[in-house]
């Protein structure tokens, strides 16, 4: 299948992301490249250019990791690293581009800690940037044998579609369960039924492809927490959303699609709105 690419700064959260890349990339028999991004110096910096030391010391830095993690991927998958200079974020989505990356995934430090360089702001404007599905993960998750539970909350908007096959790709490599669950801000019910049809046509869409579904709908305030919370007490191994999405309807969109990555204990898929667009 199409290869993973694993942004990587060499901290804990980057390595941890590698070891989660690998266990997907085991079950999509895919190949996973990591990409170290040199960051451009402006032609004005006072600082001196440690390009050349820098790579160096990625290279080893990568020749180490393929050893320790190269043979837990499958026979016949690989293990690379590719080297770039540039905005992170651009050139993360140049590669996903260049080899037609089937998925990114980059670590993410949460609201509880902070590490430099790749998470935080960079790891939201992969996110953001990309038009490949991103998987965002902590740390400290601990990485599952395979995607039991798929939690895929629905909106009002026309766009929250556009994750259903993607999800269901996953779900038939992992047979996972998946939760589909309509999410609410509005009591009124004119709007709550917008969300409940397209709910209904996913369901409809998960079963016909053998899917194993579970239907559930939540009213709330503050649907981050909501989302966590159901995921959390379902034991979900991944929460999948839609990102930059500009309707009147945006629940799970824009700023709390921030939010929820950045409190979210489980690692969650981002997908972007496709310009052409069936659910057939």
């Amino acid at each position: 299948m199409q290869p993973i690419i694993v942004a990587v700064d060499f901290s804990n959260t980057s390595v941890h992301a590698v070891e989660y890349a690998i266990s997907m990339a085991n079950r999509m028999r895919s190949d996973v490249y990591m990409i170290w991004v040199d960051k451009l110096l402006s032609q004005e910096s006072v600082y001196p250019d440690t390009s050349n030391e820098n790579r160096n010391e990625a290279k080893k830095r990568f020749e180490e990791l393929i050893d320790q993690y190269g043979n837990k991927l499958d026979k016949g998958l690989t293990l690379d690293y590719k080297l770039k200079k540039g905005r992170i974020y651009r050139e993360v989505d140049n590669l996903a581009r260049q080899l037609e990356a089937g998925l990114i995934v980059t670590g993410a430090h949460g609201i509880s800690g902070y590490e430099e360089y790749w998470i935080g702001s960079n790891a939201y404007k992969i996110v953001t940037y990309t038009t490949c599905p991103v998987i965002t993960v902590r740390h400290d998750f601990k990485i599952p044998d395979t995607l039991e539970r798929i939690m895929v909350p629905m909106d009002g908007s026309n766009e929250t579609l556009h994750k259903i096959p993607f999800v269901v790709t996953l779900a038939s490599l992992f047979d996972s369960e998946v939760h589909v669950v309509t999410t609410h801000n509005s009591h009124l019910k004119s709007i709550q039924r917008i969300t409940e049809k397209f709910a209904q046509t996913a369901v409809a869409y998960m079963k016909s492809h053998k899917v194993r579904v579970v239907e559930n709908s939540m009213i709330s305030n503050d649907l981050t927490k909501s989302v966590i919370d159901y995921a959390t007490g379902v034991h979900a191994d991944l929460i999948a959303i839609m990102t930059e999405q500009e309707t009147p309807v945006n629940i799970l969109l824009g700023a709390q699609a921030q939010q929820l990555i950045n409190q979210s204990q489980i690692p969650v898929l981002s997908i972007h709105p496709q310009e052409k667009f069936t659910l057939v």
